[in-house]
């Protein structure tokens, strides 16, 4: 029988991270409660569209996170309903000119080292990849690992097979204190229904992240990024996977279609991280840009548009692992907006650390305590 209690750790959180952290430490063996003040996915999960993308990370920590996250979401993939509607639909990034392919074929030579599949292709082959391309495009990259799930429902599914495990699942609950010892030792969390007591706690809280280490004396500068997409009226499938232009410094369009024939088009993922708040003229440089990828969208009409909000950290890597400063405390926040490709990968690497073991990536980039010190406009910066 699966065991319930003790509990070994409260998770707070029940987005797609805090279901994957219920998840794998449940098959582990431990016992958790997920605790949330909303139902499941209240947050940033419901809000995504669903990425799972290696094709847009630079070789280095968080690459090799979405790395691992790929290849448990295959897995998962054949141990979760069919709801969850894992895809392995590809991603192309289109190069418009000569200058962005040379930049594109460089930057793809380092993944490739990093252990990603990109795979060059000539414009003959582009054009058969995605018909309705502009024409006289120089080139693209094909990523066949990049997919997609349905969030809210990869999450819901994530939640009741850690319920299947043991986990308690207690929505509605908000975490108001995390519950410490004289000696300073993490004791579990107090609601309004009760207390949960555990040995550890994990802050998988996304936007709210930096709130939650605050109840346990910790400081996570947590700030909410922002993006926008616009939703199209229906139209025949004519956009076969994830597109977006190699131009990504200069904040490139990314287009896919929905199951229903809907295209979305958002800004795709620039190094620099992050995009302008909603207006008028973002809009208008955004549909303009995917139009220069898509000519037919120039004639589409929009719908719809919203406005979405993630977790982010000053270096743009989330915070997974034990907190040093608050034994007992563990974070799995700060993912930006790519909690939903990352959710497997974080998961795992909390369950081994609740466990004491080895874990399958290297934890130091991502310490929680890294941002020790304040820069000149008193924001916080890491520690080298």
């Amino acid at each position: 029988m699966p065991k319930r209690h003790p509990l070994d750790a409260v998770i707070v959180g029940a987005g797609v991270v805090g279901a994957a952290c219920a998840y794998y430490a449940g098959r582990s063996g431990l016992g958790v409660a997920v605790v949330d003040r909303g139902p499941v996915a209240c947050g940033t999960t419901g809000a995504g569209e669903g990425h799972l993308l290696v094709s847009d990370k630079e070789p280095g920590p968080e690459l090799d996170l979405a790395l691992l996250s790929t290849r448990l979401w295959r897995d998962l993939a054949h141990v979760l309903p069919p709801e969850t509607e894992y895809e392995r639909r590809g991603g192309l990034v289109v190069a418009p000119d000569e200058a962005a392919l040379a930049a594109l074929r460089a930057f793809a030579a380092r993944q490739r080292e990093a252990g990603v599949d990109a795979r060059e292709v000539t414009p003959d082959r582009m054009y058969d990849l995605e018909p309705y391309l502009a024409p006289d495009l120089a080139g693209a990259v094909h990523y066949p690992q990049d997919a997609q799930v349905d969030p809210v429902r990869a999450a819901a599914q994530l939640l009741r097979a850690a319920r299947h495990f043991g986990a308690e699942i207690r929505l509605g609950e908000e975490a108001r204190e995390v519950l410490l010892g004289p000696d300073g030792r993490v004791r579990g969390v107090r609601t309004a229904q009760g207390d949960l007591l555990a040995p550890a706690v994990v802050n998988a809280a996304g936007i709210r992240g930096g709130e939650v280490a605050e109840l346990a004396g910790a400081t996570l500068p947590v700030r909410p990024g922002h993006g926008f997409l616009l939703v199209t009226e229906p139209l025949p499938r004519v956009v076969r996977q994830r597109v977006y232009g190699a131009d990504r410094e200069g904040g490139s369009a990314a287009i896919e279609a929905t199951a229903s024939g809907q295209i979305l088009i958002g800004a795709a993922r620039g190094r620099a991280g992050g995009e302008r708040p909603l207006s008028a003229e973002g809009l208008h440089r955004l549909s303009g840009r995917a139009a220069a990828l898509f000519p037919f969208l120039a004639g589409v009409r929009t719908i719809r548009t919203y406005r979405g909000s993630w977790p982010c950290l000053p270096d743009r890597l989330p915070a997974i692992g034990p907190d040093p400063r608050v034994p007992g405390l563990l974070h799995a926040c700060g993912h930006q907006d790519a909690g939903i490709g990352l959710a497997p990968g974080t998961g795992l690497l909390i369950a081994s650390a609740l466990r004491g073991q080895r874990p399958a990536l290297d934890l130091r980039p991502f310490r929680p305590d890294r941002f020790a010190r304040v820069d000149a406009e008193g924001l916080p910066a890491s520690v080298s």
